[in-house]
């Protein structure tokens, strides 16, 4: 109680977390000091009004024509490059659904408070009022040209991933899903160092991975393991297991027709969590369910399970119960337990590498190597099953983000380039 009663004393105190600050002081003569503008010998007086006559007209219209002529200007002349939207409709916040975009707001001003504090980003928070995908991806679309990259974040699946996919096809500047980049990001790293303790790193193809949640965090969780060489992997909504000869597979959507179609399991008709887990070697929970699974179901899993239970608030089985019954390594999504997997710890870091670097996608090869430079972040002889992740704020993983982007893309283009040759 104590939490909520502070939580809302502190947002009514501040009456909102952001604001909009200008790099012109108030006396508006600083500007010329040291940056080769004419006029620097002059009074503050005079500074200060040819300061003004600079920023806005008459002089601005210059820098204008500049730009029209040459839109990649715009980028050295505005802050389109440190610029990012984060666009929600409200539809899937946290553990909470629906709630709108002025219940989403407060949430996206603190994701927007990360934003700075992580990655020195500006990020302005876009809650709109409307939950048609057509209206909102046309939304994007027209407000591109004030952003280096846009951030889509807290709207429901299936939805959601066609807007993204969308949107990267369509658009000149990146486009990143919290939900499906973010998470899927950290918890590979996560999974990676897991397995390292475990001494299963080397068997990936091997693995028996279930994944208890079917939206935007499981599809993406999903797609990276693939990419990595997991072939053994059940992904579970809320009409069980996903596989070819369900019932209802002729009217599932795109995304988990593909994680239908992928799973190597067939014929499980009638099954359940249940019998799913049996044998397991990692359990991946990003239902939004609490308590999906006992401590029953972990007994049942393969010697030394993993279980990342990351639903928030409230996890798909807490971390004591797990470790009573035997799992080797448990993680969750809060910070009052062991082994928070936070996609706090990569947005920042990925979107400043994407904004300095003006890459136009994220795919899953970049991605990847994020996930296995941050989990190298804790080395061997401190990586322990209570220590698997660096944690949000730790100031290494900015640097080593965009320096692996940048390496993965340089090669990227040397590969390309002997390729043509």
């Amino acid at each position: 109680m104590k939490l909520e009663e502070n939580a809302i004393t502190l947002h009514r105190i501040l009456k909102g977390k952001i604001e909009i600050q200008s790099k012109i002081t108030s006396g508006l003569d600083e500007a010329f000091q040291g940056n080769g503008i004419s006029g620097a010998e002059e009074s503050k007086e005079d500074n200060s009004s040819k300061t003004l006559d600079l920023i806005y007209t008459p002089g601005v219209a210059y820098v204008a024509e500049k730009i029209r002529d040459n839109k990649q200007l715009v980028y050295d002349y505005t802050s389109k490059w440190n610029n990012v939207a984060i666009v929600c409709d409200g539809t899937r916040v946290l553990g909470l659904g629906n709630i709108g975009p002025e219940g989403a707001l407060p949430i996206m001003e603190g994701k927007s408070v990360l934003f700075k504090l992580l990655g020195g980003i500006n990020a302005f928070p876009l809650c709109i009022n409307s939950t048609n995908k057509e209206e909102i991806i046309t939304f994007i679309k027209t407000v591109e040209p004030t952003f280096g990259a846009i951030n889509v974040e807290d709207i429901e699946s299936p939805k959601v991933l066609e807007i993204v996919e969308r949107l990267q096809e369509a658009l000149s500047i990146p486009v990143f899903h919290d939900d499906q980049h973010g998470t899927s990001i950290i918890t590979l790293a996560a999974l990676f160092n897991s397995l390292k303790l475990v001494k299963k790193d080397k068997q990936l193809d091997r693995l028996k991975i279930v994944i208890a949640g079917a939206g935007s965090a499981g599809y993406g969780i999903f797609r990276l393991l693939t990419k990595v060489g997991c072939c053994n992997i059940i992904v579970i909504d809320s009409n069980g297991p996903l596989y070819a000869e369900r019932f209802d597979f002729p009217t599932l959507g795109k995304y988990k027709k593909e994680m239908a179609l992928f799973t190597s399991i067939k014929h499980l008709k009638g099954k359940g969590m249940v019998e799913v887990i049996q044998g397991a070697d990692v359990f991946i929970g990003v239902s939004g369910k609490a308590n999906l699974i006992d401590e029953g179901m972990i007994r049942s899993m393969e010697k030394n399970p993993i279980v990342f239970a990351l639903s928030n608030p409230h996890p798909e089985i807490l971390p004591p119960a797990a470790l009573l019954a035997g799992a080797e390594i448990v993680a969750t999504g809060r910070s009052d337990f062991a082994n928070q997997i936070n996609n706090a710890a990569v947005f920042p870091s990925v979107l400043r590498a994407l904004l300095d670097l003006r890459i136009r996608t994220l795919t899953d090869e970049l991605m990847i190597a994020v996930a296995r430079a941050i989990s190298a972040l804790v080395d061997l002889e401190h990586l322990n099953r209570d220590y698997i992740l660096p944690s949000i704020d730790d100031p290494r993983i900015l640097p080593v983000v965009s320096s692996t982007i940048k390496d993965s893309m340089e090669k990227h283009i040397e590969a390309a380039v002997t390729g043509h040759n």
